[in-house]
């Protein structure tokens, strides 16, 4: 069984930042649950570019508000408490913040932990899985 806090993982390795944005891993690759969890925050009036070419990724808000826009197709949602959005497609995507964002996102394949967005938004492909 694996107990573990979003306090205790703050200023860890498992506790990175970007520009607007912070996500505490909870869960990893090395917990070998076949995925990853972290709870991750973006701050009001952030926009974020992004594309997960190498990960599925799913997020359900907690709390704040903000607009997903689907590159593809154009169709922006909006983002609130209790919303759920997944991105199965690898989709491109912007998310644009209006109030500070808390969200618990999944991660397959499972995050390392230490990753930070590359130059189009996403992650490098996992390495040994």
């Amino acid at each position: 069984m694996i107990i573990r806090s979003v306090e205790e993982i703050a200023g860890t390795p498992r506790d990175v930042s970007g520009e607007g944005w912070r996500s505490r891993r909870l869960l990893v690759r090395d917990d070998e649950m076949g995925f990853s969890l972290s709870e991750t925050s973006v701050a009001a009036g952030s926009e974020l570019h992004l594309e997960y070419r190498h990960h599925l990724e799913s997020c359900f808000c907690v709390e704040g508000e903000a607009e997903i826009e689907d590159l593809a197709s154009g169709a922006r949602h909006r983002i609130g408490p209790g919303v759920l959005y997944a991105l199965d497609e690898h989709d491109a995507h912007v998310l644009r913040v209006s109030s500070d964002l808390r969200l618990v996102c999944v991660f397959n394949p499972p995050l390392t932990g230490g990753e930070t967005h590359d130059a189009r938004g996403g992650y490098a492909p996992p390495i040994g899985t």
